[in-house]
């Protein structure tokens, strides 16, 4: 008499580089329970893997606030860097410089971008340097307890910082206004879309930039904050003490068309908005206009706003081959 053998464990599956998700994670995070740069990160673990990207041939930059703690929870067997404060942008320039062959991965925030960082953004856009530039946007610096950003609507109320009395920027228009090449916007918990749009962002020459709507469960998630999803709201709810944060669970959507209301961590509601089927993204003049218009409206358009597609020369092509760099030296 024969004894039965348990059946075979399914094999795991694995990519063209015959790993296994599991090999592109990063250290456990330490983010509030809930936050949308969390459910970003699994994005970028999820479309890495499927893509079969090295991580040995892929580079993290990051700056300063909770946005620039997001690297170090996914790809742990990529490179990282975390620079100062702003200047995350010239550090990545280096990198793309140096070794021509990185995949360059930058993680910013509203506050490292729109405000200390802004002159480095735009001349990264302007010299079209090859990477992926996302920024996890929430419009408070939640690092630091909770003050406005530069891109925190006008008239926004905060618990600890009162009223926002200056008019936004905006990410996108930025970006557009700095000749981006590659311009998108999405919802942190739309992660179809942000997959989608992360696979085209890898897959660009030059530099792809992506403004994500990311909520700050802690600081910006009551009535009066657009940033939160939580404008047109029936009841306003006072924000966490800072020395208890519960645990939330992920805010997702599943697939949609045209508008979509969400229903946020507090009990508001927000309204996502689809570009047309029809939207051309290769029209400069009517991105400029949908995302005024979006502005007035109050609406966040999600998907590719922007992509040029005239085959402009991104930074290495503009630089002198290594060849000639070294010839240049040997005459020094």
């Amino acid at each position: 008499m024969t004894t039965p053998t348990a059946p075979a464990a399914p094999a795991a599956k694995v990519n063209l580089l015959g790993l296994d998700k599991a090999a592109y994670k990063g250290a456990p995070s330490t983010l509030c329970k809930g936050c949308g740069h969390d459910t970003i990160s699994q994005r970028i673990m999820n479309v890495a893997w499927e893509l079969g990207l090295d991580q040995t041939q892929v580079i993290k930059l990051s700056g300063i606030g909770c946005s620039s703690k997001s690297p170090a929870y996914f790809l742990g067997s990529s490179h990282a860097f975390n620079g100062v404060h702003g200047r995350m942008p010239a550090v990545a320039t280096g990198a793309a410089v140096v070794n021509r062959e990185l995949t360059v991965i930058g993680i910013s925030g509203d506050g490292d971008t729109a405000s200390i960082g802004t002159g480095q953004f735009k001349h990264a856009v302007r010299r079209n340097v090859p990477m992926v530039y996302i920024v996890e946007n929430n419009g408070v610096y939640g690092l630091t307890k909770g003050q406005f950003s530069a891109t925190a609507d006008l008239g926004q109320r905060l618990k600890y910082a009162g009223v926002n009395n200056l008019p936004p920027l905006d990410i996108c228009l930025e970006a557009l206004a700095a000749n981006a090449t590659f311009v998108a916007r999405s919802f942190a918990g739309d992660p179809r879309q942000v997959e989608t749009l992360l696979k085209a962002a890898f897959s660009h020459r030059g530099i792809a930039v992506l403004d994500i709507i990311s909520p700050c469960v802690t600081f910006n998630n009551h009535d009066e904050s657009t940033k939160s999803y939580s404008w047109g709201k029936q009841k306003e709810t006072a924000l966490n003490e800072l020395n208890f944060i519960p645990p939330f669970e992920e805010i997702t959507v599943g697939y949609y068309e045209g508008e979509m209301e969400v229903a946020m961590h507090d009990g508001s509601r927000v309204v996502l908005k689809k570009l047309d089927p029809d939207y051309d993204p290769t029209d400069k003049l009517n991105a400029f206009k949908t995302l005024e218009e979006a502005r007035q409206r109050q609406h966040f358009i999600t998907g590719l706003i922007y992509i040029n597609q005239q085959e402009r020369p991104d930074l290495h092509e503009l630089l002198p081959s290594r060849a000639a760099l070294e010839e240049v030296l040997a005459k020094l």
